[in-house]
């Protein structure tokens, strides 16, 4: 994740955790809030804006730096592969990961699943051991993992999915109005597709900024929504036969 991501992403929580929103940052820049919106978007903060709006919450940019820097040391980036296969080897344990990595409360599983509640709280017993969260008073869950928290290139969890879920998930026509399935062919050198694999993992950031701004809507108005991203070599085995 590039510094400018981070250090925007360091700035909403200290709004977050300064009580501050969007229309309190455009009463202090002169701004409509639809304008801070977008610079929030587009990462597109002047230093002369930025320390605007750090000096709102009385803070200094190198405090806002320090803040983001500390948050990345104390934050889980990935599991060990042994981790995963714990949570991977357990659906239930795997269902709860997934809905607090999605910033679920223990309220809205138990409305939205027939789990028993006890048994959720055993698994986020676990989670809070893995430290993948931090376990509250009358079981508040904070989620500790790093915004670039991502599932080990084809360990456990990634495999699952691929093995239980890719037919699944491909069964679709991807006509709904929330639905889109792309396919592209074309031939491509390497660096241009080492460009292309960076303009993907860019997608995957903004997919996770939105995920985190929106985990301050309502619950009903998010929708459990997933993206596969995917580029290899490859040729379909259709035209094989004409090989020479």
């Amino acid at each position: 994740m590039s510094q400018t991501v981070q250090l925007v992403s360091a700035l909403k929580l200290a709004l977050k955790a300064h009580g501050k929103t969007y229309a309190d940052v455009a009463l202090q820049l002169d701004l409509s809030e639809a304008s801070v919106k977008r610079l929030f978007s587009d990462k597109n903060f002047s230093l002369h804006r930025l320390e605007q709006v750090c000096q709102m919450m009385g803070m200094e940019i190198s405090d806002l730096v320090q803040q983001m820097t500390d948050s990345h040391k104390s934050k889980l980036s990935e599991l060990t592969v042994e981790q995963e296969k714990e949570i991977a080897g357990d659906i239930e344990l795997l269902l709860i990961t997934v809905c607090v990595l999605n910033r679920w409360t223990l309220d809205q599983m138990l409305g939205y699943f027939q789990l028993p509640e006890t048994k959720c709280i055993q698994h986020l017993a676990k989670l809070d051991r893995l430290k993948l969260i931090e376990l509250l008073p009358r079981n508040r869950i904070k989620l500790l993992v790093s915004p670039n928290f991502k599932w080990r290139d084809n360990g456990p969890i990634q495999r699952f999915f691929q093995e239980k879920l890719e037919a699944e998930f491909f069964s679709s026509r991807f006509d709904k109005q929330n639905e889109r399935l792309l396919v592209i062919n074309g031939m491509l050198a390497d660096s241009s597709n080492a460009v292309f694999q960076r303009k993907m993992e860019q997608l995957v950031k903004e997919f996770e900024e939105l995920n985190t701004d929106d985990a301050q809507l309502s619950f009903d108005e998010r929708k459990g929504t997933t993206v596969v991203l995917a580029v290899r070599q490859w040729q379909y085995g259709l035209f094989e036969p004409f090989r020479r």
